[in-house]
């Protein structure tokens, strides 16, 4: 590298990292996980899609309201929408408490999402053999107690400047 950082330390900081090596393994999971959907259903499913998931309640939810929660485009959420209503994982339907809006819900009570789950209850299976089940079980644990704190506002964008 041309600014004196040199490559070896750089590497090592990143191994160093906890959250960077959670963001790795999140994105190497994330795409294991597509990978084994397509095979078993020939879905062309991409992360974009599955990352509106946790925004569509299991009753519906309004496509302003999915894009506010994921913090994309309207348009950009509508794109991934129809790709996952042509593959049958999602459906829009009236609105019950207004006939002129639309809500996006899960196909079948959610058996798209279900398959998922089931998808990944398979690869932590596949890493309980890897690392066994007490190392899994204290991951879990630990990266619940993380997720909960942040649901809680207890790290904000404005600290760990240090």
């Amino acid at each position: 590298m041309d600014d004196g950082v040199d490559p070896e330390t750089l590497a090592a900081r990143k191994r160093a990292s906890v959250v960077q090596v959670l963001f790795r393994v999140a994105r190497r999971l994330d795409a294991l996980a597509l990978a084994r959907v397509r095979q078993a259903t020939g879905m062309p499913v991409r992360p974009a899609h599955t990352a509106l998931f946790p925004h569509i309640d299991l009753d519906g939810t309004r496509l302003t309201v999915i894009a506010e929660r994921a913090g994309i485009s309207k348009q950009a959420v509508g794109q991934l929408v129809d790709d996952l209503v042509a593959m049958g994982a999602l459906e829009r339907v009236p609105d019950p408490a207004d006939g002129r809006a639309r809500l996006v819900r899960f196909v079948g009570g959610g058996s798209a999402l279900l398959h998922g789950l089931s998808v990944l209850g398979a690869l932590e299976s596949d890493l309980a053999g890897i690392v066994g089940g007490d190392a899994l079980a204290a991951m879990h644990a630990t990266l619940q107690a993380v997720d909960d704190a942040l649901d809680a506002g207890t790290l904000t964008p404005g600290e760990g400047t240090g």
